[in-house]
């Protein structure tokens, strides 16, 4: 029993004072990972959240997907989805919960987190008071948490504020922006005028429910009456719910920060009124037996501050590609800027014009020009409003939040301020950290100097040489034009036959098709065009081109559409080969073709972009000579996902037993072993709502096992699931030979790996 009698004088809470290396505030996708990385590259880290769950808007508590330059599979960025620790979060989310639970969501994020011994994690804690020892350092940030009246007081030598709103930098006194920069100020010719607005507003979703019986609905008081003022109220139904919702939006016009939930009762005032005509319009007699199972409490904020770090991210350098020697992570969602006044605005929801491929984002980005010790994590990095419509989403912000956390390790280890990490000698260490840990920054490989297998010699029990894909799929109807992406040698001339069924005597065109960027996926360059004759019937073609390619790089076998005509697909299927089609994906404004206004500063190019498994097979063919497609020296190349080639082994299909020996000339100590497996870069993994069709990728190999000069296992697993393996062995081993014996689970896909790192 505890009596405490008067006191004159008022009682202090309870106060806990910490020390850690890093303080990151902020839990969302891109603080989770930043505190992740830093913690796994050996510094110790206080996450710190003001929400009971991690994930910000992917969390159950606003349940928006996560996604990133993937952009729903709808754009010409091909093998982009983001890695490393988001990409481990995404692939584990898809073995545990390819339904898009968001509650199991939040579990996995969790888990994570409390994984990781060097990170302390306090949740429903708030920071709202900051510290200085000086004008330009951070001491100190002072952290509430409402469920247990603690007051914290947590000191570090590094922050990262990841919190969204910023409130570490604005309270250090960071320079910050707000709102849409002028088209003058950085030339950005797609900078919004004041009518369209200068903010993006928040966002409330809600999930309905079939119950199998008749439920009424009586709104409350407040929900929005007259659903007319909805201009878009006629593109509501009872089949739409969650984040495909994401236009029920609002606050653009209103300070995003302090009137934030002033915002929030506006969009329970839209949210309950929507509900309220779906249910008692009589326009969705199917919603009879709906009810409405959950409604959004805090609403997803899209902008607020931006803080200014060393450079400023603009327009431009997403749309040019710039290229950035401090370049740490990339973007590729569509530039995405929204009206201010949201749900109310007749203009259509959003705005998005796509680059032609991925931009790389740079280090100078997020690190505070003003404040000497702290890190932007984020949607507040350094960006223009223009640039932000891109650099905001979730898997974007994720990755740059990794780049942040193995700086701050960086800063710690070689005691050096952040603005050091820009200097030439540290940034490249930087580089290097990322690469090994799955970033994939666009150009950068892994130092082969420091991978033992670089000296090895290295073969293998087969590999597999692209000389044909078995015609054993179905007939695709050419409706819409077709292509088959391959990566083609230099100076190379190929002949190649495809199986075609027309309906009668016509003729198809077919050009060889490259990227103007090297590097990227939009077909916009057309080397040479034949025309093929076709006959009544099913046949085969062939057919070669004049032109040959000039640099190694991804090429494109293009069919223009023919109504007549069919092309026979393969059930084959292999790491670094798809099909794209010249299609529509509304869902992104891809309408098959980008035509944006002139003088805006944006591309105009086509769309062709893959089909979901299990649609979206290759096109049967035969090629001559083969395509060296998978060579063993792809696997000391430092490229961790296609890029130029498929920078991958692969066994060939009827190996039953595929293996790779790797052989010293000398005795070496080895600890650690990291394998780089395919689980499909290509597919975009939404954490939420959507579902998918496999739980593991049909490319990512299952089992395999290592063993040393003598054949004794060193590891094996028969459960792989995941991109990376890092097996790091309890004892180092003394051995000239590694033998790595793998499992082939699939007859149309072959074993393959795009990376094994020894040291």
């Amino acid at each position: 029993m505890l009596v405490q009698e008067f006191s004159q004088v008022t009682r202090g809470n309870k106060t806990i004072t910490t020390q850690s290396d890093l303080v990151v505030v902020g839990g969302g996708l891109a603080g989770l990972c930043c505190a992740i990385a830093a913690a796994r590259d050996g510094i110790t880290v206080t996450l710190v959240q003001d929400r009971p769950v991690l994930g910000g808007n992917a969390s159950s508590e606003v349940r928006l997907w996560t996604l990133g330059a993937t952009s729903h599979m709808g754009n010409n960025n091909r093998w982009s989805r983001e890695g490393g620790i988001i990409d481990e979060i995404l692939v584990e989310n898809m073995y545990r919960n390819k339904e898009g639970n968001t509650l199991i969501f939040d579990t996995i994020l969790l888990e994570k987190v409390v994984s990781e011994k060097n990170i302390t994690l306090l949740l429903n804690t708030s920071v709202y008071d900051v510290k200085k020892s000086d004008p330009n350092t951070i001491s100190q940030v002072v952290a509430f948490c409402s469920q247990n009246s603690t007051t914290y007081e947590l000191n570090a030598d590094l922050f990262c504020d990841a919190s969204g709103d910023g409130i570490v930098g604005f309270q250090a006194g960071a320079a910050f922006r707000m709102g849409a920069e002028t088209v003058e100020e950085f030339g950005e010719l797609f900078a919004p005028d004041i009518a369209y607005g200068e903010l993006l507003g928040h966002t409330i979703y809600f999930y309905s429910k079939n119950v199998g019986a008749p439920v009424k609905y009586v709104a409350p008081e407040f929900a929005l009456k007259d659903i007319t003022k909805i201009p878009r109220y006629k593109v509501l139904n009872d089949k739409d719910f969650g984040c495909r919702l994401w236009w029920l939006e609002y606050g653009g016009r209103r300070d995003t920060i302090h009137e934030s939930e002033d915002i929030k009762w506006e969009l329970w005032k839209v949210v309950y009124g929507v509900w309220d005509y779906i249910k008692n319009s009589g326009e969705f007699p199917d919603a009879e037996n709906l009810t409405l199972e959950w409604v959004g409490t805090i609403p997803g904020k899209r902008e607020s501050r931006r803080f200014e770090g060393h450079y400023m991210i603009k327009q431009q350098d997403l749309v040019l590609q710039s290229q950035f020697d401090d370049a740490v992570s990339f973007g590729g969602w569509a530039v995405d800027l929204h009206p201010s006044d949201g749900v109310y605005d007749s203009k259509p929801g959003c705005t998005q014009y796509h680059s032609k491929g991925v931009y790389q984002i740079p280090m100078s980005t997020m690190i505070s020009k003003n404040i000497n010790n702290l890190f932007l994590g984020g949607r507040l990095i350094s960006a223009t409003h223009v640039a932000f419509g891109s650099t905001r989403v979730m898997a974007t912000t994720a990755l740059s939040g990794q780049a942040v956390g193995y700086g701050a390790a960086q800063c710690i280890k070689n005691k050096i301020k952040p603005a050091q990490l820009l200097e030439q000698n540290q940034i490249k260490e930087l580089q290097q950290t990322l690469s090994l840990n799955g970033q994939s920054i666009p150009g950068i490989a892994i130092d082969k100097e420091a991978n033992l297998l670089s000296s090895a010699s290295i073969s293998s029990s087969s590999t597999f040489k692209l000389d044909y894909l078995q015609a054993n799929g179905k007939w695709f109807k050419l409706e819409i034009g077709v292509a088959q992406l391959l990566p083609l040698e230099a100076h190379t001339k190929y002949d190649y036959t495809f199986s075609f069924s027309a309906e009668k005597e016509t003729t198809i065109q077919v050009d060889l098709r490259t990227s103007e960027r090297l590097g990227s996926y939009t077909p916009d360059a057309i080397l040479e065009t034949k025309t093929l004759e076709l006959q009544a019937g099913e046949q085969e073609i062939s057919f070669s081109f004049d032109s040959v390619l000039t640099e190694k790089q991804y090429a494109f076998i293009t069919f223009l559409p023919n109504e007549l005509v069919s092309i026979r697909q393969s059930e084959q299927r292999a790491t670094g080969l798809v099909s794209v089609f010249n299609a529509v994906n509304k869902a992104v404004n891809n309408l098959g073709k980008q035509t944006p206004p002139d003088n805006m500063g944006l591309d105009s190019f086509e769309f062709w972009i893959p089909q979901r498994r299990p649609n979206g097979q290759n096109f049967a063919l035969t090629v001559s000579p083969a395509i060296e497609l998978y060579s063993t020296e792809n696997i000391t190349n430092g490229f961790v996902r296609p890029y130029l080639g498929t920078n991958a082994w692969a066994a060939s299909v009827s190996d039953a037993n595929p293996k790779m020996t790797f052989e010293w000339n000398e005795t070496k100590e080895i600890k650690n072993i990291k394998l780089f497996f395919d689980t499909d870069y290509d597919h975009a993994m939404e954490s939420s709502l959507m579902g998918h069709p496999e739980s593991v990728m049909p490319f990512c190999t299952r089992g395999y096992k290592i063993s040393d000069q003598n054949g004794n296992v060193v590891y094996e697993t028969k459960a792989n699931h995941q991109t990376i393996n890092t097996v790091e062995l309890s004892e180092s081993i003394k051995t000239n030979t590694l033998v790595v014996e793998f499992e082939s689970s699939n007859s149309d896909i072959p074993v393959s790996v795009f990376e094994i790192f020894i040291s």
